[in-house]
């Protein structure tokens, strides 16, 4: 009986082994396809464009600029949704002063293709050379914005480019350190492919960084966040944000935009 039901146990363990394994791209990508807001729809003027990526998919974004912007932003999204849940973030930016390409990553909004972790990458770079390349804009200009698996994305571009600034938004270490902290009854550091290691990304970044995260993160640890600001080089600066996940933001909108811009001015505007 009990030989049993230990059998039953180790069988039913190695099969939500093996749905972790296949299923990983389910557990970490939610794209939303249809577009439910536009920028006119708050105001903004903007520009549809479409980014070619190297290997042939094509992203979507949205171009906003302002006059005598003090320089241009581009923002990397999380692993949910589109760019048209983060329309709010453009009239932030605006505020601010700054221009912002906000685009989607190959599979989400009306971007062609699959996400991936190289796809990823690969869109990274294709929205980097749209700004230099494109439009023309110096790369001391650029600031790399990041939120959540975005900001993996924005620090594995700027280990390897040379922006003005990046932000880090309720950033993870590394996909198997977030699922080592989800899943602790499995083994994720045997089963994931993913990697995503804003950690190790970090070592290589030279420019100034600006890291925001809250306590009450209830998905990723706020002391990932913590570890990724003592491997950052200085010029950095940590805000201390309120709230979930997903609503932190919202909670601090008055300090996150006063620390935010002050950090961006001394720093962008320092640069030669």
């Amino acid at each position: 009986m009990l030989l049993n039901l230990m059998i039953t146990l180790i069988a039913i363990y190695l099969i939500v082994v093996l749905l972790v394994y296949f299923g990983q791209s389910r557990l970490i990508y939610f794209p939303e396809q249809q577009i439910s807001n536009i920028p006119s729809a708050i105001g903004l003027d903007y520009t549809p464009v479409n980014i070619p990526a190297s290997d042939g998919e094509t992203l979507h974004g949205w171009w906003m600029s302002v006059p005598d912007a003090k320089g241009t932003v581009l923002f990397f999204h999380g692993n949910a949704g589109n760019i048209s849940h983060r329309i709010n973030y453009l009239t932030m930016f605006k505020r601010l002063g700054y221009n912002t390409l906000l685009f989607d990553y190959r599979g989400y909004g009306q971007s062609s293709g699959t996400p991936s972790e190289s796809g990823t990458y690969l869109d990274a770079q294709a929205a980097w050379q749209y700004l230099t390349e494109t439009r023309g804009i110096a790369p001391a200009r650029i600031i790399l914005f990041g939120e959540s698996l975005g900001g993996a994305v924005a620090a594995w571009l700027a280990a390897r480019e040379k922006p003005g600034l990046l932000v880090l938004a309720s950033v993870f270490t590394s996909v198997p350190d977030l699922a080592a902290e989800i899943y602790p009854f499995l083994p994720v550091r045997w089963l994931t492919r993913f990697h995503y290691n804003t950690l190790e990304s970090l070592q290589s970044v030279t420019c100034p960084v600006f890291i925001a995260h809250s306590p009450q993160d209830e998905i990723i640890p706020f002391a990932q966040s913590q570890r990724l600001f003592q491997a950052a080089s200085e010029p950095k600066q940590f805000l201390t944000l309120e709230g979930g996940h997903n609503i932190g933001f919202i909670f601090m909108q008055p300090a996150w935009i006063k620390s935010l811009g002050a950090f961006m001015d001394a720093h962008l505007l320092a640069s030669p």
